[in-house]
């Protein structure tokens, strides 16, 4: 073999060895990469208890029930909703039928049990996965376009 095809058979293998890690990084984190998942998702995906996910949608007018520290309230994107409860203080932007993360797990009930809860930033700002996910439910208004923090190439501002 001459010294050109063994430098070929080494710079192959490399590659070979590289792609195959990428490809095992990223089959390890597939559901991990998501920001976020919707209601409507974390039902069709059977999601087990006691996995680790974000749920995010619309607080639900209506559904806020508040005891001291523990709060209960249930997140939809427009077809489906899941209850959360939450012990803490919430944001200060936190409110029926603004947008909300929050991170936790399903208990076996199917009750949502958040550690932590996220609240819009700001009047104008929305994530290009929640002005996408409330467009597929229906719920999305004609206008809000220009609200979502997005540029055209989807990039957040």
């Amino acid at each position: 073999m001459t010294r050109k095809q063994r430098r070929l058979v080494l710079i192959g293998s490399g590659l070979a060895v590289l792609a195959l890690a990428v490809a095992l990084v990223l089959n390890a984190l597939k559901d991990s990469i998501v920001f976020f998942n919707s209601p409507s998702d974390v039902v069709e995906k059977h999601v087990l208890p006691g996995t680790r996910i974000r749920l995010g949608g619309l607080v639900k007018p209506g559904t806020v029930k508040r005891d001291s520290t523990n709060v209960r309230f249930d997140v939809t994107d427009g077809k489906a909703a899941i209850a959360v409860t939450y012990t803490g203080i919430l944001p200060d932007l936190f409110r029926e039928g603004q947008g909300v993360v929050a991170e936790g797990a399903l208990d076996p009930g199917g009750v949502f049990k958040a550690d932590t809860v996220l609240a819009k930033h700001d009047e104008k700002y929305m994530p290009k996965e929640v002005a996408d996910a409330l467009k597929r439910s229906g719920h999305w208004k004609e206008g809000e376009e220009k609200t979502t923090g997005a540029t055209p190439q989807g990039r957040v501002q």
